[in-house]
């Protein structure tokens, strides 16, 4: 993937998957505006790309309101001429169950993720819009915003927004020649660390130094950063100039297309459903067959 004359904004991009997108994003030849709250984080991760032969420049700021957005787009134009690609990854978590999470919980994580991803998004679009030549948006989401995950109604709220807004956003722009897509990431990483199901083989490979299971990397798709970044690349390339509308999950030795919401079955009336009708039918009929939900614990293989 040739990315050279291509620039590139990474929010949330000091430490953990942000920063390998950034570094994979340099590697292929972009320039990048790195964008964290920790100005050691944002020294650190432009020294480290500069160091290896890339090009950056930082942005210390939190992501939410427009003010920021604003400035990372014009760090970009002002730094390299022009923006081609934004990485919206910038979050932050407040785990609490329904009934300990307080307003401020809530608030906090929907105005990183969700708020802090449109204002972004709508600053870059206005921006390639005027330059005319297309563009490339992609949005970072989660399993948990696709399936739900205890203790996390803030986070998987605004990561199932964060897809909808994709799916909106790429009819939006598509005459402008703008794709937008959504990831779906499993890797390794601080955040992980705090879902119970994955938390324990994660700290053990930190621990022994050990590779992650081949089992976990395939078949729940968990592995390293790095291996995350290899889409970013590819979506901010040329090579995917038709793929937009997408959610698309990558982790470990794992690559995935995720299904839209539709109606997996369906059951008709004559002249509508009563709530007794309904509970007749149900358990033989439209919901024989429920739904899962939540992050599935990890199965190991039998020995």
């Amino acid at each position: 993937m040739d990315l050279h004359g291509k620039v590139a904004v990474v929010t949330g991009s000091g430490r953990g998957l942000g920063l390998a997108y950034a570094r994979a994003l340099a590697a292929a030849g972009a320039h990048v505006v790195v964008n964290d709250l920790d100005p050691g984080a944002v020294d650190a991760a432009v020294d480290g790309i500069t160091a290896a032969g890339g090009t950056a420049v930082g942005v210390v700021a939190a992501v939410g309101d427009g003010e920021t957005a604003e400035r990372l787009v014009e760090t970009a134009v002002t730094a390299f001429g022009r923006l081609d690609v934004l990485v919206t990854n910038a979050g932050i978590l407040r785990d609490r169950v329904l009934w300990k999470m307080t307003d401020d919980d809530f608030d906090a994580v929907v105005r990183v993720h969700l708020r802090g991803t449109f204002t972004c998004a709508r600053a870059a679009a206005v921006r390639m819009r005027e330059q005319g030549t297309g563009g490339r948006i992609v949005l970072i989401s989660s399993p948990a915003g696709q399936r739900g995950n205890f203790g996390q109604a803030n986070y998987a709220a605004a990561k199932a927004g964060i897809v909808a807004m994709a799916r909106t956003w790429a009819l939006e722009l598509a005459r402008a020649g703008i794709t937008v897509n959504a990831v779906v990431p499993v890797a390794a990483t601080e955040m992980t660390k705090t879902i119970p199901a994955f938390a324990p083989l994660i700290e053990e490979s930190e621990r022994t130094g050990a590779p992650l299971p081949a089992w976990l990397r395939r078949d729940e798709g968990l592995g390293t950063v790095e291996d995350v970044a290899s889409l970013i690349t590819y979506l901010a390339s040329d090579a995917a100039g038709d793929v937009t509308g997408q959610a698309i999950g990558i982790g470990g030795d794992r690559l995935a297309l995720w299904a839209h919401p539709r109606e997996r079955s369906v059951a008709f009336a004559d002249g509508g459903w009563s709530a007794d009708a309904i509970a007749e039918h149900w358990h033989a009929g439209v919901g024989a067959e429920p739904e899962t939900y939540g992050i599935p614990a990890p199965q190991a293989p039998e020995a």
